[in-house]
């Protein structure tokens, strides 16, 4: 087991590049299986997840070689429908398979996704949305079989606007006869690289970015050359690392527009931001809290919820965050605890009494974003801080110690 170890109030100073989107990545990744050839596929970070997505297309017959960044996935004889269950279990984006095998195989056998462990995701909206579509599911002993001998556009309405529904639904869709409407869409900027992705495959999709999509089915996809947009909730995460440590930090490879709820909220808890067509610049002193609800985007985003709880921490006054999204996503409060940290949660929502100073302390990271957050709360804390289970951090960020240290974090990895 690895850690941590982190000296903390070391103000971080100069310029951090994100990777390309782990959240964009996964989904193109699974979308691969639709055609036969070699996908190449650029900014692929090097995480936990995308080595196990890349497990499970080969277990499934892809060929699949990495040069530094850059993915090709030769996917001409895919020859299984079924995806081991360990790695199911491992990471819960494996549910992205359900869309593209049975649009590619007409049939699929998997067991229930694993991941973080931040509250129920019921699979039931790609489920229905998916019968809907012609397929025939049949549950049991924790697995789920479907099988199509043809699938056929429908008028689809999400009950929730779920990113992983939609892009199921997407790609199960652009193999399909006839015409397939999504209401209630997700709205994330995943979905939207992922529609890029599959309109250069030949797909004929349209209206990612809006609550309302538009896929008519085609008879075949070509592989195609793609690179993945900037992750958003990387870059916020470094901004908030700048910010916590009353910094001056610009993260490049990143894309403003999609930040417009996070920039909002810094700017409100008084640091100041400046925008550039592909960077953002934060400088923060004196800081004060403030009231965030977590809510499908363009709203505060989910998994940047614990980090910005950390930075509130030690901002003056009174903050309420409010997570509308997982139930379990204040897990790590008992470890903030332990720094110092005076937060009280009831139900879904967090009330922080900001404090002048954290403390350094031994602290484990229950989950990816979590952990995360304890890094940021380890940064700005006096004294040595131990950040432990680090492997869940990696799931989401590509040797997040290296990259802090070049802005400064006195932040080393060692075998626990």
């Amino acid at each position: 087991m690895e850690k941590f170890i982190v000296t903390g109030e070391v103000q971080l100073k100069g310029t951090i590049r994100t990777d390309g989107a782990k959240n964009a990545a996964l989904p193109i990744m699974a979308a691969s299986l639709l055609c036969r050839g070699q996908s190449i596929i650029h900014d692929v970070p090097c995480l936990r997840d995308i080595s196990i997505m890349q497990d499970i297309l080969t277990l499934l017959g892809a060929k699949i070689t990495r040069e530094k960044n850059t993915l090709v996935i030769d996917t001409t004889h895919i020859d299984k429908p079924e995806v081991p269950e360990h790695l199911m279990r491992e990471m819960r984006a494996s549910v992205f398979l359900m869309g593209p095998l049975l649009g590619r195989m007409r049939k699929v056998h998997l067991s229930y996704p694993g991941g973080c462990a931040i509250g129920p995701r019921p699979i039931d909206l790609h489920i229905k949305a998916l019968e809907k579509m012609g397929a025939k599911v049949r549950e049991c002993f924790g697995y789920i079989e479907m099988e199509a001998k043809a699938l056929h556009g429908g008028d689809i309405y999400l009950d929730f606007p779920s990113v992983g529904a939609t892009e199921n639904t997407i790609m199960a869709a652009v193999l399909a006869a006839g015409t397939t409407i999504i209401r209630n869409a997700a709205r994330e900027p995943e979905i939207y690289d992922l529609q890029s992705f599959l309109n250069k495959m030949g797909a004929k999709i349209s209206g990612a970015g809006t609550d309302t999509i538009q896929i008519d089915g085609v008879r075949e996809l070509r592989a195609s050359e793609h690179t993945i947009i900037p992750d958003r909730i990387q870059a916020g995460t470094y901004l908030l690392a700048g910010a916590i440590t009353a910094g001056d930090v610009v993260v490049k490879n990143i894309l403003p527009d999609f930040l417009f709820s996070v920039i909002n909220k810094l700017e409100e808890i008084g640091a100041s931001i400046e925008t550039g067509t592909d960077y953002i610049r934060v400088k923060a002193e004196k800081l004060r809290g403030v009231d965030i609800k977590t809510l499908p985007y363009p709203g505060f985003p989910t998994d940047l919820q614990a980090p910005m709880l950390s930075f509130l921490t030690i901002a003056q006054g009174t903050s309420v965050i409010t997570e509308t999204i997982f139930e379990n996503r204040f897990k790590h409060v008992d470890e903030l605890a332990r720094m110092g940290a005076k937060v009280k949660v009831e139900g879904r929502t967090a009330v922080i009494r900001g404090v002048p100073k954290l403390t350094g302390a031994v602290v484990a990271a229950p989950d990816l974003r979590a952990g995360a957050a304890l890094v940021l709360a380890a940064l700005a804390a006096q004294g040595v801080s131990e950040v432990e289970s680090v492997y869940h951090i990696d799931r989401g960020y590509d040797r997040i110690e290296e990259k802090l240290r070049t802005i400064g974090a006195q932040i080393v990895r060692i075998n626990s």
